[in-house]
This record gives C-alpha cells, sequence and structure tokens, in this order.
C-alpha cells in the first residue's frame, strides 16, 4: 500500500505565497516523477508542474517564474513553492507520484487527496 499526503495549503492574500508538501509512505520500491495538479471549480484537473527522480523540471505556463518544484528524495517528498500568488490559482492542488510499490513493482500513478489553495483578498 502506498499513500500519499500533501499539506500547506491554506487562504492566502494576492502576491502572498505558499509552499505545498506532499509525502509519500508505504512499500515503496522506488518513486520516479512526482508532480502537482489542480482542479478549480468547474475546470478540469490541469498539470502544474513535475520533477523527475533526477531532478529535472517543467511547468505550466501560467506559473512559470512563480511556481518552484522540488523533492527530497531521502524523504520521499515532493515540494511546491508558490510566490506572487493570483486569485486564479485558486484551486485544490493534488500530487501525484508515479511509484513502483515494494510487494508488486509494478510502476502505477498514485495520487493524494488534495489541498486546498484560496487566493482572495
Amino acid at each position: 500500500q502506498v499513500q500519499l499526503v500533501e499539506s500547506g495549503g491554506g487562504l492566502v492574500q494576492p502576491g502572498g505565497s505558499l509552499r505545498l508538501s506532499c509525502a509519500a509512505s508505504g512499500r515503496i520500491f522506488s518513486i520516479y516523477a512526482m508532480g502537482w495538479y489542480r482542479q478549480a471549480p468547474g475546470k478540469q484537473r490541469e498539470l502544474v508542474a513535475a520533477i523527475t527522480k533526477g531532478g529535472s523540471t517543467n511547468y505550466a505556463d501560467p506559473v512559470k517564474g512563480r511556481f518552484t518544484i522540488s523533492r527530497d528524495n531521502a524523504k520521499n517528498t515532493v515540494y511546491l513553492q508558490m510566490n506572487s500568488l493570483k486569485p486564479e490559482d485558486t484551486a485544490l492542488y493534488y500530487c501525484k507520484g508515479v511509484i513502483s510499490a515494494d510487494t508488486t513493482r509494478v510502476v502505477m500513478d498514485y495520487w493524494g487527496q488534495g489541498t486546498r489553495v484560496t487566493v482572495s483578498s
């Protein structure tokens, strides 16, 4: 069993910052890519940022220059530093891990439950 748990969401004023964390736990053999997605009300879930095991990153255009994804492989944790937040960043943010479980060695996508980010004055 593999679990991903996000934390760090909340209410912030426009221009503010938040740092999201996502910790993977359980019977993990290896974690490959990890990423953050978000889903705003009435919209589809979209990729925000992703990072490979080696540290290569990619970002959605709306967050480039404002958000930074990083990971601590020793802690099986991925972070999303969000600066200069805008009201349009308001969404439920999900963490995804591409993980092979210790028990099966099958590579699968695992999702967290989400953490809400609200940007409002």
